[in-house]
């Protein structure tokens, strides 16, 4: 297989690797607990395919399906509700050997949008597909169509009552802007995959998309740099092309954020720890640009093309979580 961060070919598999999310918001305490243990769920769908030598593919779809189906992020069910008191739900996946995504946006009868991204990345000759055009080709691969009624739940509907009988408020919501999910993962084969899947903002006007579905803005994945997954508002996100921009900072990262033994009097590569140090720092970079050009908040993660996982948001908090080398399952709010 390739090792496409050296260039070169070796003869032994990878170590995979898997990062999740669930959001970079103002996560009230109440909330804690269930992000937590949505994130590990997550992990736990996800992990045993790459650990038994399947694909970042099958993994990444098997985390976000998750997440979807979980009502306190948003995404799937429990997506936040339209002007309209609609959902209309987005989501993307990302090969990062062919640079090929599968994008699609303004769902309101698909119950888990992941599915229909990895179905346009592999079965059509487009890269995205919206609304009732998304739809029929979902119909026509064989993934059923739901009623809208049932990706609203209970809180998502109370909250759109509020907004519209009152001020558009964080107070009536768990999350208010943000909540998005998203995976990145390498399986053993050296293959990287990145996915996003949202149900936007809350009383958007109905049409609109953000950042997530959109390839480099709320994902990327390119196997000779690294994957990333953002959540935050999107409209900014999409001004300075977060995805891309980290993808594009980890492909230079060593040289920006490390200090080389060559420093210290010798020609060595740079070890690995600092690599690690590395896939953080870039994270912080991405979301210090989107704060300081922007003055937006947001988040992400990211695996560099070496499996190191990195996390960064300017929220009061963000749900994620990761496998750590020696197999065990870290979650953070």
């Amino acid at each position: 297989m390739w090792t496409n961060c050296a260039r070169f070919t070796i003869l032994f598999a990878m170590r995979p690797s898997l990062i999740v999310h669930g959001g970079a918001w103002d996560i009230p305490d109440e909330a804690v607990d269930a992000c937590n243990s949505g994130c590990r769920r997550a992990l736990e769908a996800g992990w045993p395919i790459l650990s038994h030598g399947g694909s970042a593919l099958q993994a990444v779809e098997a985390a976000i399906v998750v997440l979807e189906d979980d009502p306190v992020f948003d995404a799937g069910y429990g997506s936040h509700l339209n002007l309209d008191g609609r959902v209309e739900c987005d989501a993307i996946v990302m090969n990062g050997e062919t640079l090929r995504a599968g994008a699609v946006a303004g769902l309101q009868r698909i119950r888990n949008p992941i599915r229909l991204a990895r179905a346009v990345l592999e079965h059509c000759p487009h890269m995205m597909l919206v609304a009732e055009g998304a739809e029929r080709f979902a119909r026509d691969h064989g993934i059923a169509l739901c009623d809208p009624a049932d990706l609203v739940s209970d809180a998502e509907r109370e909250a759109w009552r509020h907004c519209r009988q009152d001020k558009h408020a964080a107070a009536h919501h768990r999350g208010h802007e943000q909540g998005t999910v998203g995976a990145v993962a390498i399986d053993a084969h050296g293959k990287l995959f990145a996915a996003t899947s949202t149900g936007g903002t809350c009383c958007k006007l109905p049409g609109r998309v953000g950042d997530s579905p959109l390839i480099g803005c709320g994902c990327y994945a390119d196997s000779t740099a690294g994957g990333v997954s953002c959540t935050g508002y999107g409209e900014a996100i999409m001004k300075i092309v977060m995805a891309k921009t980290a993808t594009d900072l980890l492909r230079t990262g060593n040289a920006a954020f490390c200090v080389s033994d060559s420093s210290r009097g010798s020609s060595s590569p740079v070890s690995h720890s600092c690599a690690e140090d590395t896939a953080m720092n870039v994270a912080r970079e991405a979301v210090h640009l989107l704060a300081r050009r922007t003055h937006a908040t947001g988040g992400l993660i990211l695996l560099d093309c070496e499996g190191n996982p990195g996390v960064a948001f300017n929220t009061p908090r963000m749900a994620y979580g990761y496998v750590a080398a020696d197999g065990s399952m870290f979650t953070a709010v």
